[in-house]
């Protein structure tokens, strides 16, 4: 076994240039370098390019890395230097062609020889259990292109761009028949992972890398430079060093972790809880994987959500990106531990029923020279567009050039590695306006017009990408499930890709948390009940929607959580329930519950949720930094490096994270019945699926009572807005006949409510068209609160939370 560190590898030289086939836009070139490990050597192989055509076969000179460290031999300092890797003799000439894939292979006389130091590990707990779970696989191909007509059909206001749409199909449908004739099909396109990067085989291990701007000596045009790996499966950051060193990560066999559990199968409806598992600590510390499987996950399933959604799992050098700067894309985040501690995480996670859905980020990468792909082969232009079209002036970072055959040979199979490799359920694609527009979205607001979404500013090389990603997922894993990101309301976008869609299964509903936003600007009085119907309802037909009312972004420093927006500095003295509470703290709890509620009960059809913000989490996150000065001279101050508000205070609700509960302090805080209400949310949606029921109806928005009534399924949702009017007999519309029950009420004093409503009252429907449904009850509907109410023949059983 080897673990080779602190490797950072040169660029690999390029020995011609091809034309591109029709139907993309870019170099289908490979890769021209390998290193071949032997078992007793690093005898070293290099393979590069071949073509028919005419190129300069001058002689090429390779320098190679400084160092090969195992950590655990003789030091555990990771700077400690056990084998030096010698300059290789110039490249020869000899060349031959394999499988249509240029490789030129030249030997080193030198063989560097690598101690045995015995088996090793790096830190993390590691399984060594050997029997491999046999998880039921649906089939494994993907289907052919079909007409893609069908979106005229969904949508016949598409026919007005019919030639945009039938463009984009055609670039898809050209791009499918290239990779079917020059890679043997998508199946086998997306499998990279086990051609580039470091690949074991039966005579040792090979290394190759992409990099067709690497000139002799490896002199790049912006100088020497020394990179790590692009497919590098692993990374870290030695103590007290600013740099990241690769990893070659392949622990014995018997070290390994071992999957045990199946892989669960895809629920009708997604109910998310999103996470970020450094952050997930009630310490002021980096959390790490095997935590968040032991403390963490546990507390998720016992809210009643069905998925958890990580974030920052691609490593990325600052850690401060939240995730998004990803540096090494194949590589898990090292701050959190190993890749098989993952594993392990993700394997407990599918034991407690739980999807795992990973926070995928191939809408840009960091621009971090030293540690990522940017320059990485000494050109601007490489993985990425060139010139100002490749760097996103908001984020500082760098684009991608996704008319380029090998950048979508890495992103495919870096999609597909995360899915094969650790067993992840799906992602959430993270800024996918960005990748599908020029204008990446930025200063632009959307109105809805289609002319916006078919012109020239759409990408449509990102777009065919996005149209293979979503092909490839949907195809060789069934129950995988894709989310996208985006805020332009793309027409398309969650509709197959057969169909002529982008092939997204769901859309992130991103427009609910902005509404949020700007009511909580103003006074209750000032809502309009309209106003919010019409943001929950406003998504495409067929097009299935997360909604949410907060995510990772709302809870950022610079902005407020809605717990904070409604109760800021209150949250600090009044929510003990051995004090007095204040009139801020009580609209704020009693708005929270129903905030939430009517954005599952109306937004769409799968629901997510911050990490925290099911009890009204108090404080922003802000991770650790220093004071810093922006490139237009304006001063950030930092904050010391503290991890103090880079962390989740659990503490604050009802019940510890381990599975058995001890009851502390948290039992007297007022964040215990936010987070009942929570979990009474996600149970009831378990019970009656409303979330995904084909039957929604909004059958009033009364701005005079601030009262909005909707039914979703079988139930009937009654929600009153208003400050201080309770209304009693109050008529209610219904679809269905019989005698009603109360199933869920957010002023029952579990969730810090005032009791006010019997929950062993009945209603019975009166006949009558009234607010267009046939039928009708009466309530009383008290101030600020919101109350769901079922058929008492289908409340038989009740409702276990």
């Amino acid at each position: 076994m080897v673990y080779a560190s602190g490797i950072r590898l040169p660029c690999v030289p390029h020995l011609y240039k091809s034309s591109a086939p029709s139907g993309f836009n870019g170099d289908r070139r490979s890769t021209s370098l390998s290193f071949l490990l032997k078992k007793d050597s690093f005898s070293r192989k290099i393979f590069a390019g071949k073509s028919s055509k005419e190129f300069d076969a001058s002689p090429l000179i390779i320098t190679a890395s400084e160092k090969v460290l195992v950590p655990g031999s003789q030091s555990d300092d990771p700077s400690a230097v056990t084998d030096q890797l010698e300059t290789p003799e110039t490249v020869s000439e000899d060349i031959e062609v394999r499988n249509g894939i240029e490789s030129l292979q030249m030997e080193d006389n030198e063989n560097v020889e690598i101690e045995d130091h015995g088996p090793v590990t790096l830190q993390g707990k590691v399984s060594s259990e050997k029997s491999e779970v046999k998880s039921e696989v649906g089939p494994r191909s993907i289907p052919p292109p079909g007409a893609g007509q069908k979106i005229y059909e969904i949508d016949p206001n598409l026919l007005g761009h019919r030639q945009h749409l039938d463009y984009r199909y055609g670039r898809y449908k050209q791009m499918c028949e290239d990779i079917d004739k020059y890679e043997g099909g998508l199946a086998a396109f997306s499998r990279g992972y086990e051609k580039f990067g470091f690949i074991r085989s039966d005579t040792g291990i090979t290394y190759r890398e992409w990099a067709p701007g690497a000139k002799i000596h490896m002199d790049t045009p912006s100088g020497i430079k020394d990179s790590i790996p692009a497919w590098i499966k692993f990374s870290v950051q030695a103590p007290g060093e600013i740099p990241y060193n690769g990893i070659y990560y392949d622990p014995p066999e018997e070290e390994k972790y071992v999957f045990q559990h199946p892989q669960p199968k895809k629920p009708k409806s997604l109910r998310i809880y999103e996470a970020h598992v450094g952050m997930s600590s009630t310490e002021p510390i980096i959390n790490t994987y095997a935590n968040f499987r032991d403390d963490v996950l546990p507390r998720i399933k016992r809210l009643g959500y069905n998925a958890v959604q990580i974030m920052a799992v691609q490593e990325h050098s600052y850690y401060a990106s939240f995730g998004y700067h990803v540096t090494n894309f194949f590589a898990p985040s090292s701050r959190c531990g190993t890749p098989d501690d993952l594993k392990s995480l993700i394997d407990k996670a599918h034991e407690l029923g739980l999807l795992v859905l990973m926070d995928i980020v191939h809408s840009h990468a960091s621009n971090n020279v030293l540690d990522g792909l940017n320059m990485f082969d000494g050109t601007d232009g490489h993985y990425f567009h060139s010139g100002s079209r490749g760097y996103h002036w908001m984020w500082d970072s760098r684009l991608f050039n996704y008319g380029s055959w090998e950048v979508l040979r890495f992103l495919l199979s870096n999609a597909r590695w995360w899915l094969e490799e650790y067993k992840f359920d799906g992602f959430r694609f993270d800024g996918v306006t960005s990748m599908m527009y020029t204008h990446h979205g930025l200063q632009v607001a959307f109105t809805g017009n289609y002319s916006e979404y078919f012109g020239f500013a759409t990408d449509v090389d990102a777009v065919v990408y996005l149209m293979l990603v979503n092909d490839m997922i949907h195809g060789l894993y069934p129950e995988a499930v894709s989310i996208g990101e985006d805020v332009s309301g793309m027409p398309t976008f969650c509709i197959p890709v057969q169909d002529g869609g982008v092939g997204f299964d769901y859309r992130l509903q991103m427009a609910i948390a902005d509404k949020w936003i700007q009511l909580l600007k103003k006074r209750d009085e000032d809502w309009k009940m309209g106003e919010i119907v019409h943001t929950m309802t406003n998504r495409r037909w067929l097009e299935k929607c997360v909604a949410y009312a907060e995510s990772h972004d709302q809870a950022l420093v610079g902005d407020k959580t809605i717990a904070f927006w409604l109760m800021d500095k209150d949250m600090y003295d009044f929510m003990a329930l051995d004090r007095p509470s204040t009139p801020l703290i009580d609209r704020g709890i009693a708005l929270h519950k129903m905030i939430r509620l009517i954005t599952m009960g109306l937004g769409g059809e799968a629901y997510l949720n911050f990490m925290g913000n099911e009890f009204g989490h108090p404080e922003w996150i802000d991770f650790p930094r220093v004071d810093q000065r922006l490139p237009n001279g304006q001063f950030v101050p930092g904050n010391n490096f503290s991890y103090d508000k880079c962390r989740r205070r659990y503490f604050y609700n009802s019940y510890c994270a381990s599975v058995i509960c001890t009851q502390g302090d948290a039992d007297y805080l007022r964040y215990r019945g936010m987070q009942e209400f929570d979990r009474a949310m996600q149970h009831l949606e378990e019970k009656y699926g409303f979330m995904t029921s084909e039957h929604q109806y909004v059958s009033r928005k009364d701005e005079g009572d601030r009262v909005i009534v909707f039914e979703r399924g079988n139930l009937v949702f009654v929600f009153n807005f208003h400050w201080n009017s309770s209304y009693s007999d109050y008529r209610v519309g219904c679809l269905k006949p019989g005698k009603y029950k109360i199933v869920l009420d957010s002023d029952d004093p579990l969730f810090g409510g005032y009791k006010r409503l019997d929950h062993n009252a009945e209603y019975f429907s009166l006949e009558g068209w009234y607010d267009d449904q046939p039928h009708s009850f009466l309530v009383y509907a008290p101030s600020r609160t919101a109350v769901v109410y079922a058929l008492a023949d289908e409340e038989e059983q009740p409702l276990n939370v």
